[in-house]
């Protein structure tokens, strides 16, 4: 299991398997996996429904940004001229 995990929900070595021997009581040692399987490809589709939302967040706010950039290099540039003494 990932130790990160474990730490988050504040668990211990003997609460992790406790959890684990309940599981194996309730769902057999065959019934496992396939929560596992199915647990592994819920997490994937989150997974890929967030990374989808953060690629729309950053394609929309694209264009923003670099007009922002844009007046930052001008601002940089009519102070730069303003503080050069000729």
């Amino acid at each position: 299991m990932n130790p990160l995990l474990i730490l988050f929900l504040n668990l211990g070595g003997g609460e992790v398997a406790l959890i684990l021997i309940v599981i194996l009581l309730l769902f057999g040692g065959k019934g496992v996996p396939n929560i596992a399987k199915t647990l592994g490809k819920g997490i994937r589709e989150f997974k890929d429904a967030a990374n989808g939302i953060q690629k729309d967040i950053h394609q929309s706010t694209g264009g923003i940004t670099s007009t922002i950039q844009e007046h930052i290099q001008e601002v940089k540039k009519e102070v730069d001229s303003l503080s050069d003494p000729k």
